[in-house]
């Protein structure tokens, strides 16, 4: 569902899913899943581009697993503001490895609260943002 190319598609394998859930006796994980539907699927909302970085949860979890490594010898630090640099270090480390954005030029049109199926587009099917449109938001 949640690789879905469309939202009409997504709502498709939604429905067979409940179908199958109602028939093989799961009722509850169906209820769950229309309960958490529209949080589910928000990233359709976005550039297709950028549903990929939208659903995963690793962009939390990524930069802590080596400083998790490293909290013990933290805490035996006699100074807070040891510790507090090395953990700030260990994050600016972890930084470097960060996958970049697909389509960062798109990014003005998230900003401005553009849904994908609504932003205006150039040549190209390119998002054609004016400055005034920018300027009036900011």
């Amino acid at each position: 569902m949640a690789y879905a190319e469309s939202r009409p598609q997504a709502e498709e394998k939604r429905d067979g899913f409940l179908a199958w859930c109602r028939k093989e006796g799961y009722q509850a994980a169906g209820d769950t899943l229309l309960r958490d539907w529209d949080r589910m699927v928000t990233f359709y909302q976005f550039p297709k581009e950028h549903w990929k970085h939208l659903r995963t949860t690793n962009v939390v979890e990524s930069p802590f697993a080596a400083l998790r490594l490293r909290t013990d010898a933290a805490k035996r630090y006699k100074k807070v503001e040891n510790a507090t640099v090395v953990i700030w270090k260990m994050l600016m480390l972890a930084e470097r490895r960060f996958r970049r954005l697909d389509a960062p030029e798109k990014l003005m049109q998230v900003y401005l609260g553009f849904n994908a199926a609504e932003a205006p587009q150039g040549k190209g099917n390119e998002p054609q943002i004016k400055t005034e449109e920018v300027l009036v938001t900011a």
